[in-house]
């Protein structure tokens, strides 16, 4: 850690979480956004930074979403361009963005505009060599490979839930009810099953057989 870290710098923090919905995940990256909001301020008060503004994403792709569309952090980095913060702070570089030919160039955009980016959990990304450079492209290489792995291992997994006959969430369709199931997954939500409504399912028998 170098000395020029100023005490008192002012620092802006961005937290994400993703619109995926996955079945079976252990990256500590999709953290919820009041576990990365206590790890930022913790940080901060270790360093002994003050934190100026917050922005939070609340179900927005870092993958699918590119930087231009994501309002939170445009404001970012209008902010960053009127010198309002010195560091932008983030649970972990992810948090910017999964993109590999975007979000690499995001992070390098701040650090060339004066603003010193850094992770709660990585430290600080710096682009003084070639090495820091590659070091930067190769992270978020391997953070857009790892939600594209994500994607099919959640749509595999869904795919086989109905399959089972399990149900994948979101609202029961016309002709049956969710009935609480008595167990539980492995983000300790109550799983529901779907059940025969007999009332709806004449309705659904006579609209198939004059189909």
């Amino acid at each position: 850690m170098e000395n020029n870290i100023l005490i008192g710098t002012r620092v802006d923090c961005l937290y994400r979480v993703s619109t995926d919905k996955q079945v079976d995940y252990d990256d500590k990256s999709q953290a919820d956004i009041p576990m990365q909001r206590r790890e930022c301020h913790r940080f901060c008060e270790k360093m002994d930074w003050t934190i100026v503004h917050e922005e939070q994403e609340d179900g927005v792709s870092g993958h699918k979403v590119r930087a231009e569309n994501r309002d939170k952090l445009q404001i970012i980095k209008e902010r960053a361009k009127q010198g309002k913060f010195d560091i932008l702070l983030v649970f972990m570089f992810d948090r910017i963005g999964r993109i590999a030919d975007e979000t690499p160039f995001v992070v390098e955009w701040f650090v060339k505009n004066g603003i010193r980016v850094w992770s709660t959990q990585e430290g600080e990304q710096r682009f003084d060599t070639h090495t820091d450079k590659l070091t930067n492209y190769i992270r978020f290489w391997q953070a857009d490979g790892e939600s594209e792995k994500t994607s099919i291992r959640t749509k595999t997994a869904l795919g086989q839930l109905v399959e089972d006959g399990g149900f994948k969430g979101g609202l029961a369709p016309y002709g049956y009810d969710l009935v609480k199931s008595g167990r539980f997954n492995k983000r300790k939500h109550e799983v529901f099953e779907l059940v025969v409504n007999e009332a709806e399912a004449a309705v659904v028998r006579i609209i198939f057989d004059k189909y």
